[in-house]
């Protein structure tokens, strides 16, 4: 992987930034954190306009088809920008839909990248876990439907989503997990919603007799194990992208304070106690973004990946939690104030590092790959045989 940014990328980036500092500003998230839909449309709206949204989908389905890596970018100025905008719910079953959806599926991709259609997707269910096995929301095939019986929790943005991708166990092949768009007006749904860290409306959602066509499935049953897989790496490798971009702005808060801030007649900035915790701030933001930038790049490449995507969630959980700590120390007694902005970055990478699996499940995955079957280990791989 190229670590450099080509001349594309920056333009990308530079492009994508200058707007989010221009329109995401501090008090448009705090006015978000108490709206009902917990988004804000008109900024939605903005962003679809902009074509930030069809970087790389598909050229058969409206996308540029550029590799993953700009969405790398794209999810890091998110972060930065801590962007109140449903962006990570609907990118991952978008991308999903994008690579595995019969042709009915695909045709609502159109109403994606207009901003015109916001997609959610389920995976944790009661006790928060991010592993397959951790799945028990069950499928059943009855005639020409698939019932759905469970619950999911931690749902982000599902009331403002009209379509909801679904990871579910099959009842008949109970080792078997597959995955279905369910429409969120469909009968015997309901939901409850949740009021976490972030303040982004996540919800839990209840599956009583809930009823979809079988070709509401997306790939084939063979597929499904390996599509749920998909959408959990997605999911947290996305999540490791924003924590990267939110942490970097902790830093940059946290500089510009010790430069400002004086005590014993000089800026706090020039006392080594300072400058080690920013040091430790930059290779912890550096190391995330690097680790999330070349998960997607192996994606890309359709090479090996799992070990790269649990390596870069698990170090971005505990790094990038230490870098919001550190900010707020070096802030002082007013970094720990709910109305200084910082803490509305610590807020959300607190709740972001416990969402797409937490340190020690990755650590699992990386385990399975380095220990359990060290004869057989590839690098990204985890050996299944």
């Amino acid at each position: 992987m190229d670590i450099l940014l080509d001349g594309q990328e920056v333009q990308i980036r530079e492009a994508a930034s200058e707007f989010l500092a221009g329109e995401c500003t501090s008090a448009l998230v705090r006015k978000i954190e108490t709206d009902p839909l917990q988004y804000s449309p008109a900024l939605w709206e903005k962003f679809a306009e902009n074509g930030w949204l069809q970087l790389c989908l598909s050229d058969k389905n409206g996308g540029q088809e550029l590799p993953l890596t700009y969405l790398a970018l794209l999810f890091e100025l998110a972060g930065y920008h801590i962007a109140p905008i449903p962006l990570h719910s609907t990118m991952v079953p978008a991308m999903i839909i994008d690579r595995h959806g019969n042709a009915e599926q695909q045709q609502l991709l159109q109403q994606v990248l207009s901003g015109d259609l916001i997609l959610s997707h389920a995976v944790a269910e009661a006790n928060g876990r991010w592993t397959p096995e951790s799945i028990k929301l069950e499928g059943r095939v009855e005639g020409n439907a698939l019932v759905l019986n469970g619950t999911k929790s931690f749902v982000g943005s599902y009331r403002a989503s009209k379509q909801c991708l679904v990871v579910y166990r099959e009842a008949a092949t109970p080792h078997h997990l597959g995955v279905v768009l369910v429409p969120t007006d469909a009968a015997g749904l309901s939901s409850d919603a949740l009021v976490s860290m972030a303040k982004d409306g996540e919800a839990n959602v209840q599956f009583n007799n809930v009823k979809v066509p079988l070709n509401a499935r997306v790939g084939s049953t063979a597929q499904g194990n390996a599509i749920a897989l998909e959408v959990m790496d997605f999911s947290a490798v996305l999540y490791a992208s924003m924590m990267a971009g939110a942490g970097r702005r902790t830093l940059d808060m946290a500089v510009a304070h010790a430069k400002q801030r004086e005590a014993f007649g000089q800026p706090i900035g020039a006392f080594q106690a300072i400058q080690h915790l920013c040091a430790n701030m930059v290779n912890a933001i550096d190391g995330t973004t690097m680790l999330a930038r070349e998960a997607w790049w192996r994606i890309d490449q359709k090479l090996p990946h799992r070990v790269n995507v649990a390596q870069a969630k698990s170090f971005g959980n505990e790094q990038c939690m230490m870098v919001v700590r550190s900010a707020q120390q070096i802030h002082g007694g007013m970094g720990f104030i709910r109305d200084f902005d910082l803490n509305l970055w610590y807020r959300r990478v607190g709740s972001w590092s416990l969402r797409g699996g937490t340190a020690a499940e990755h650590r699992r995955t990386i385990a399975a790959a380095l220990l359990d079957q060290p004869a057989k280990v590839r690098i990204g791989d985890i050996p299944t045989a």
